[in-house]
């Protein structure tokens, strides 16, 4: 009997030791305040640069090897879950991660907080390219990030195609993607889901090379917070019920689709507005693989379709969204932005700007925490399995086809100034005007990716020195920065 007592006495004192300052306690079973996440999501978020690599790289420093919040084996448990859906898989991974560690308040803050700065940052650079686009300077400032832009995406191909493509399965799912995409251009949710079908058939066929992304739990695992509270079943909000389910759809779903209703209504379906709103909804449900992949599809419709941007124009918003915190497709403020400023109607154009900024980036993050709240309790229950693990395994090898398409998009349009679209035989293709050849665009985005593949030179400076070549050259040449 002393023994029980002392041990629930030490049991009390340690749920004691885990109250936060202010007399609030802590239900979650862990001795990790809510203060104290919300300044590392404020760290995170302000280091959030370099794209998902780089901002999920810092995570992992900081959370895994750090903190010691959470084990490896369930962080990459989330971030393969957070691979497969729609949206910055980046900032999923935050929310669900604060999510296990506060709930829904630390999901929101989380998730929030790391697209804050990058929100803040593009619509200061939106209003100043919108304002001074025409300047020499401005001008020469974008021609330098485009081809560091260039570099840093054809990386991208390169270091996730190490991971990912393991075997000769893989090597073809990718090819097999990038094709379907570069030449027929198959829908992005088409290909992925395609992607998991082969990879859930293919367990059956050869599981040890189809289970390419693996979890397994490790001894270590007992000693981190996050897993110390799953394992000793105090996560009580982590629980997958069907009343928790219905419930956060009967938040979510309003939270995204009201605005949306309430501008149709309004305005009509014709009006900027409404458009910039259903066309970033849908935006929200196909951009699998993040930014990179959807770029090309977002470009052209906002370019050749809805008139939002002229050519060449994603590359300099694409270019903000890599200089800045934050997920780059964050981007789509930066469209949305452009294209109502240009079609104001009876608001002052800055005005629409701004609005159409809030709208682009609600209607594109909303939909992110209704695909955590919602999912990752079942995906809790799912560690482990094998087939879980052989679908996220097919899908992150499609992923890399669809970037490699993003990269040949890109390269073209730095490349020439002038490029077309030709349909023939049920295929797409690009054909460049070889007059329009920018040499000095070649030549410096060949540097930029030398420097950061053979030299390991970080982005930032990478960008940074591109944008101060940009300028010299307008210096040195005048006029626009092509031969």
């Amino acid at each position: 009997m002393p023994e029980s007592s002392h041990s629930t006495d030490t049991a009390h004192r340690t749920q004691q030791d885990t109250v936060p300052s202010g007399g609030d306690r802590n239900e979650f079973g862990h001795e990790i305040t809510f203060g104290e996440a919300v300044r590392v999501w404020l760290r995170i978020a302000m280091l959030s640069f370099g794209g998902p690599a780089g901002q999920i790289a810092v995570m992992h420093r900081i959370l895994v090897d750090e903190k010691r919040w959470v084990s490896e084996s369930r962080f990459l448990h989330a971030l393969n879950y957070c691979m497969v859906l729609p949206g910055p898989e980046a900032q999923q991974l935050a929310t669900y991660i604060g999510w296990l560690l506060h709930g829904v308040k630390g999901g929101l803050v989380a998730g929030g907080l790391f697209v804050l700065p990058g929100f803040l940052s593009i619509l200061v650079l939106s209003v100043l390219y919108a304002g001074f686009q025409d300047a020499t300077l401005v001008q020469a400032l974008f021609f330098g990030i485009k081809a560091a832009v260039l570099a840093i995406v054809i990386q991208a191909v390169i270091r996730i195609g190490k991971r990912a493509l393991k075997n000769a399965y893989m090597y073809i799912l990718a090819a097999l993607a990038f094709i379907a995409i570069f030449l027929f251009a198959v829908p992005f949710p088409v290909v992925i889901l395609t992607a998991a079908v082969i990879g859930l058939l293919g367990r059956y066929m050869d599981p040890e090379r189809f289970v390419v992304i693996k979890g397994h739990d490790t001894p270590e695992d007992g000693e981190r917070a996050i897993d110390t509270m799953m394992d000793g079943g105090a996560a009580h909000h982590t629980k997958a019920t069907r009343k928790r389910a219905l419930k956060v759809l009967a938040v979510w779903l309003p939270l995204w689709f009201t605005p949306l209703v309430v501008l149709a209504v309004s305005l009509g379906f014709d009006d900027v507005f409404t458009q910039i709103g259903l066309f970033f909804s849908k935006l929200a449900v196909v951009t699998f693989g993040g930014a990179y992949s959807v770029l090309a599809y977002m470009a052209q419709e906002a370019v050749q379709n809805y008139g939002w941007l002229a050519p060449g124009e994603m590359l300099d918003g694409l270019g903000m969204a890599e200089t800045t915190p934050g997920p780059l497709i964050q981007v789509v403020q930066f469209v949305g932005f452009m294209g109502a400023f240009r079609d104001a109607g009876p608001l002052d154009p800055f005005t629409a700007g701004i609005l159409a900024s809030i709208l682009a980036t609600w209607v594109t993050f909303v939909p992110c925490f209704l695909w955590i709240f919602l999912g990752a309790p079942y995906v809790e229950r799912l560690r482990g399995n094998q087939a879980v693990s052989a679908a996220l395994s097919a899908v992150t090898a499609a992923v890399v086809g669809v970037m490699l398409n993003l990269a040949i998009w890109f390269a073209v349009h730095v490349a020439f100034a002038e490029v077309d679209t030709v349909r023939t035989f049920g295929m797409q293709l690009m054909v460049p005007t070889w007059g329009s050849i920018q040499i000095a665009s070649v030549v410096l985005a060949l540097a930029a990716f030398i420097a950061m593949l053979r030299f390991k030179v970080g982005m930032l400076p990478v960008i940074l020195v591109s944008s101060l070549l940009g300028i010299a050259y307008y210096l040195l040449f005048g006029g626009t920065p092509s031969l």
